[in-house]
């Protein structure tokens, strides 16, 4: 895996138009109001994946040491990638109501 390259830039989520803003302690990379991301990596914050699709969040994991991650998945190539849920950041905290719906969706 070559090394993470840290992008916490602001976007404008291509889902709904969210004006995004960078996350405090990691590297945001999903619309906090509807969770929806972009296939634009192929290591993270490389920005090198020409796929360019929507990634849907299509549901939530816990993990042990990360905690909540989306689950996305690609619209246009169907790659899956997992994302740590941003609830106890100040600046635009995911939504725990979207967080809900997903947990609430048979596997």
């Amino acid at each position: 895996m070559a090394a993470f390259i840290r992008r916490n830039e602001p976007f404008t989520c291509a889902h709904c138009g969210l004006k995004v803003q960078p996350a405090e302690r990691t590297c945001r990379n999903h619309c906090p109001r509807c969770l929806y991301s972009l296939h634009v990596d192929v290591e993270p914050g490389d920005r090198a994946n020409p796929c360019r699709g929507l990634m849907e969040p299509v549901r939530v994991e816990y993990h042990s040491k990360k905690g909540y991650q989306i689950v996305h998945r690609c619209t246009r190539c169907g790659q899956e990638t997992r994302n740590i849920a941003l609830l106890d950041v100040a600046v635009q905290p995911d939504s725990r109501e979207r967080l809900y719906e997903l947990m609430r969706l048979p596997r």
